[in-house]
């Protein structure tokens, strides 16, 4: 919110809405004092500014601070926080169309046009119809501050001086895939030990549900006493066999509870933030938002944004403390300490990145140095990526060949027990 005039302490607070807001509609939200100090709010669907301020005005209230809102309809997924706008997408095709030779407008109402999907659609009419209102493409795009990054709106407000819109559009899709070729090769790494996991599994739960009954039932005829692991892993498959019913509902409530937690945003991070904490993939993880950092500061600067704005505005890419050693190499640097110096004091530098970034200081090269950096730490952290990958795939075999083969060894003991007797 931002503060137009001061007032004093109000007595009463209301809310109004001049009419109700349509789907895919751009929404001012105004703060006003009437008379007897009564403080309002006011929403003005789908107008500008100064159109919303002379309303106010002429009913005599007093503007004391506007609010800019995206109304969308509430059955869509956009309310619910499922929707995630394809910005990459959006980019790639809107520079196309700048390349082209079409103005901003013009190219907006053009992927407005073929778009097909409800929430996107809705996105960008709002987009378009608050920019044929007279607003930057900056301001905008601030507005809609949940679909478009801080760093992209950044870029996109650093070409409106140059007048180069698809230069910085094409900055940042080359930033964005970058992160999007580490983020595939992740996922493709996972699905194999995924699959193990799964067939393991599968290949357990049949032992011990259809093969380990029937085991038992022969030992109880023989009379014979169990080893007592034998005897736990007989009652065990026995129960599940006997009920399987339950055994089912057991299993899909866990099954539901984990998807249900997994599909929780905080519980994700929640989970990422442990398994991240450990000894190897703590390393690995530092190094991978130092790369993501390091390319996001080269993108700025290459905007025209200055140094210390810049690195405050990627301290969100690197973990608490690294954020607290950044804002130490700000402070450093705003007193005249040198970047290299400065991350490197505070543990933000690699000896390669070290190395890069004093030639870049040298050279005034540092947008490219900083590129040349996080390409460098990419190309290393995706060799990881494939050694760990080779790595995981036999120990999950081992681990999974391990599980079956002691069911196996349980069943198969009291047999070597009694042919052991007879002999």
């Amino acid at each position: 919110m931002t503060g137009l005039h001061h007032s004093p302490a109000p007595r009463s607070l209301v809310h109004q809405s001049e009419t109700p807001p349509a789907l895919g509609t751009a929404t001012l939200r105004l703060k006003v004092q009437g008379s007897g100090d009564v403080i309002q709010t006011l929403d003005f669907p789908g107008i500008s500014l100064s159109e919303a301020t002379r309303r106010a005005a002429a009913r005599g209230l007093t503007v004391l601070a506007v609010e800019s809102m995206s109304v969308v309809n509430a059955n869509t997924s956009l309310s619910t926080g499922r929707y995630v706008f394809p910005l990459l997408l959006f980019s790639q095709e809107l520079m196309a169309l700048l390349d082209a030779g079409l103005n901003l407008t013009e190219a907006l109402s053009t992927l407005v046009a073929k778009e097909r999907q409800v929430d996107t659609r809705a996105v960008l009419q709002q987009i378009l119809q608050t920019l044929q209102e007279g607003r930057n493409f900056s301001d905008v795009l601030t507005i809609h501050a949940q679909h478009f990054p801080a760093v992209y709106v950044a870029t996109v407000r650093a070409s409106e001086r140059t007048g180069d819109l698809p230069q910085a559009l094409s900055r940042y899709i080359a930033y964005q895939i970058q992160f999007e070729i580490l983020r595939k090769k992740l996922v493709s790494a996972a699905i194999y030990p995924a699959m193990l996991l799964a067939v393991g599994g599968l290949v357990t739960l049949f032992l011990l549900g259809y093969v380990v009954p029937r085991f038992s039932v022969v030992y109880e005829s023989s009379g014979r006493d169990l080893p007592w692991l034998s005897s736990i892993l007989l009652s065990f498959g026995k129960w599940i066999y006997t009920y399987w019913p339950q055994a089912l509902v057991l299993l899909g409530t866990v099954t539901a509870v984990l998807i249900w937690c997994l599909s929780r945003q905080n519980v994700r991070g929640w989970l990422l933030n442990q398994f991240l904490r450990l000894p190897l993939l703590s390393v690995q993880a530092g190094a991978f938002r130092l790369a993501r950092f390091y390319r996001a500061v080269s993108l700025l600067l290459a905007a025209g944004i200055p140094l210390a704005r810049a690195l405050e505005m990627v301290s969100g890419l690197l973990s608490p403390a690294q954020q607290a050693a950044l804002a130490k190499s700000r402070l450093a640097i705003e007193q005249g300490q040198s970047l290299s110096v400065a991350l490197a004091a505070n543990g933000l530098s690699t000896p390669v990145a070290d190395s890069l970034i004093k030639v870049g200081e040298r050279s005034g090269q540092m947008t490219q140095m900083l590129e040349r950096t996080a390409s460098f730490a990419d190309e290393e952290f995706a060799r990881w990526i494939d050694w760990a990958s080779r790595l995981l795939e036999p120990l999950l075999m081992v681990v999974i060949g391990v599980v079956i083969g002691t069911v196996v060894v349980l069943m198969y003991l009291p047999i070597f027990e009694l042919a052991g007797s007879l002999q």
